[in-house]
């Protein structure tokens, strides 16, 4: 069995320590709230020699580069049609999926938000995700208010789930050796259904904040609504990182009543 040659255009680096492997299967904690877990871009399979081992749940992988496919077909034949050749943004997740799932993968860096912006079109269905980033991309995610590294992906995961920065991986641990660390986060979903507001106005409110982060909400959010409508409520006068999930609520709440009257 042949080996997998790397893909610099998928953004491929292939795990080489089971140790950190290992650790990252035995981070999928809420396994009562799912039967069935999907591990995006397997390639060689170092994630899944362990996944496949666990009882508790149904292991299903997808690759979009047809090498690794192959490579994982030979290597994983009782796995059968649980092991899909496509691409993990465009995967229709119920027609796999009947209920609840988890997510876990060394992911590609160069389509890490999308993936996450994918996970978060169905969070109600997606409820845990044990994966590895960039190590920036994994604090913006995990970072509170008031940080620097706080944004828009910050928002929206919070509002949703609960996140955990698990660790650090060194660009050693790789083949090839990426030229950024990486790090392991978990989202777990919270009890937030739905948000207390207009979920569509949230998102785009959140978007104008640090779409001009350097900006007071008065300035930004005028994309979202004239200024001549706003009043002088104070996080009008606060820029975006300031505010929390529960802040960019309430100020959801506030412009719709203004866009109303």
């Amino acid at each position: 069995m042949s080996l997998v040659k790397a893909k610099k255009h998928l953004g491929q680096h292939f795990l080489t320590d089971k140790g950190i492997a290992k650790r990252i299967v035995d981070a999928l904690i809420s396994t009562d709230k799912y039967s069935q877990v999907l591990e995006v871009g397997p390639g060689m399979g170092i994630l899944s020699d362990f996944l496949l081992q666990q009882e508790n749940f149904e292991t299903f992988m997808i690759d979009i580069d047809t090498e690794s496919y192959h490579f994982l077909n030979d290597k994983y034949p009782q796995v059968g049609n649980r092991l899909i050749n496509g691409d993990f943004l465009k995967m229709d997740f119920d027609a796999f999926f009947p209920d609840k799932f988890a997510i876990i993968g060394n992911f590609p860096y160069n389509i890490s938000s999308q993936i996450l912006f994918k996970i978060l079109d169905n969070r109600n269905k997606v409820v845990e995700m044990v994966g590895m980033f960039q190590k920036e991309v994994a604090q913006r995610c995990a970072s509170p208010s008031g940080t620097k590294d706080y944004g828009i992906l910050s928002v929206f995961l919070q509002a949703y789930y609960k996140i955990e920065y698990l660790f650090t991986v060194k660009p050693g641990t790789f083949n090839p050796p990426p030229k950024v660390n990486s790090a392991i986060i978990r989202l777990t979903r919270n009890e937030v259904e739905a948000l207390d507001c207009d979920e569509k106005l949230f998102w785009r409110v959140v978007k104008a904040g640090f779409n001009q982060r350097r900006k007071t909400l008065r300035n930004a959010v005028s994309a979202v609504m004239p200024k001549d409508k706003m009043d002088d409520h104070i996080y009008f006068e606060k820029r975006a990182e300031q505010l929390s999930v529960e802040d960019f609520v309430a100020l959801t709440q506030h412009v719709s009543k203004l866009m109303e009257a």
